[in-house]
């Protein structure tokens, strides 16, 4: 059974300087620490490798993100996946839990984090599974 889970999320990011920087793309990295509140209690910690064209409103991002935590009182910790582009304004983003890569009473989590910013403020929505 799929089970949701919301709440907000504070970030910092500590950008590094760009390590690739080309006609087409600059590539550059940055660390990325998240405190969360509400359904996930807890904090995690992101490596983001990021591509921002020339062109206004196109890049696209990876990062391996490992949250430690609760997750419904159930604690643990487990990784998630990001894969974002931007096509000239338009956004995509995906965010999905790491098979098997559940500790704890997360053992076997499965699923896809939403990640909404609205006035500067970064909300989740996390629809997961729990079993082997």
């Amino acid at each position: 059974m799929t089970v949701r889970a919301t709440g907000r999320f504070e970030v910092k990011w500590d950008e590094q300087p760009a390590y690739d920087e080309r006609e087409g793309a600059t590539l550059s990295r940055a660390t990325v620490t998240k405190s969360f509140t509400g359904d996930i209690e807890g904090s995690s910690v992101a490596e983001v490798t990021k591509a921002v064209t020339g062109v206004p409103g196109s890049a696209g991002y990876v990062a391996v993100e490992r949250l430690e935590g609760s997750v419904h009182g159930r604690s643990g910790s487990f990784v998630l996946l990001h894969t974002g582009l931007m096509d000239r304004g338009d956004a995509s983003l995906t965010v999905s839990v790491v098979p098997d890569s559940g500790t704890g009473e997360l053992t076997g989590i499965r699923g896809q984090m939403v990640i909404d910013v609205a006035d500067g403020r970064h909300s989740y929505t996390f629809d997961y599974t729990l079993g082997g």
